[in-house]
């Protein structure tokens, strides 16, 4: 995760964020073997080199205490650590104490769920590559009750409004609750309101969207709007590759088939 070059320099224990900007204009800080002037200037420690009057400062910043939160992300809050509208922020659900933490990846402003928050750049980029395929899980209730065919289109994938086509997803009918169906989809990407854009093109508008699962990290006892640390087990598994799609469609069919979570 890029950051700006004085927050790395301080964070390395070189020097204090105004110290560390005198040493950019100063000539003294090259990234990638690039001498930078501009205090603005951000880097990824994760991918490039920087160094402040020759020294390598990379080291410094993976000695840093790494916190790993795993949050129960209520409905009304952005998934960033700013906003210029002023809209409350995922962040401001977690304690100052724990430091600076940044969401990895999002959900969105009316989507509820299981989300990240780390100060681990690395972690944040293995997990939002899509090549590392790890998967998401989600609960949806959509408007009416799809026919068969419309949710195979799902499954195989969609085109979406922007022209883009969806990868193939694993999707399942969990519940009919009077006018309206619950639904569990499995994705591997995570384009925009992918969701929310999917059942639009079939018709059946979401109604409500929550995240259950991300990797093989789950907690239905967390309730909305409270967090906890990830446990060691967890922040390894994440570094792993997601369970096969016979293993995640196996289980949604076992949930399927004995569902006892009240919905609303």
């Amino acid at each position: 995760m890029e950051e700006r070059l004085q927050k790395l320099i301080a964070a390395a224990g070189i020097a204090s964020r105004r110290h560390a900007e005198e040493l950019i204009a100063a000539g003294e800080v090259t990234v990638n073997g690039q001498v930078v002037s501009e205090p603005g200037t951000k880097a990824d420690p994760a991918r490039d080199h920087i160094k402040v009057r020759g020294r390598l400062i990379n080291p410094l910043l993976e000695g840093q205490h790494k916190v790993y939160v795993l949050l129960n992300k209520p409905k009304g809050y952005l998934s960033s650590v700013s906003d210029p509208e002023g809209r409350p922020l995922v962040t401001d659900l977690i304690p100052k104490s724990l430091g600076k933490v940044h969401p990895v990846g999002r959900l969105d402003f009316n989507t509820e769920g299981l989300l990240l928050l780390t100060n681990d750049g690395e972690l944040t980029n293995y997990i939002t590559s899509a090549r590392n395929k790890v998967l998401k899980v989600y609960e949806v209730k959509v408007k009416g009750v799809p026919p068969e065919d419309a949710i195979e289109r799902l499954r195989r994938g969609i085109r979406l409004d922007d022209g883009a086509r969806t990868a193939p997803a694993h999707v399942v009918k969990l519940d009919e609750t009077g006018a309206n169906a619950w639904f569990e989809v499995v994705l591997h990407e995570g384009r925009n309101q992918q969701i929310r854009r999917m059942f639009d093109e079939i018709g059946h508008s979401v109604l409500k969207l929550r995240r259950t699962r991300i990797g093989r990290i789950t907690d239905e006892r967390l309730k909305p709007g409270a967090w906890r640390h990830l446990t060691p087990t967890e922040v390894a598994s994440l570094k792993r590759k997601a369970a096969p799609q016979k293993q995640a469609r196996a289980a949604a069919k076992r949930r399927a088939a004995g569902h006892v979570r009240t919905r609303s």
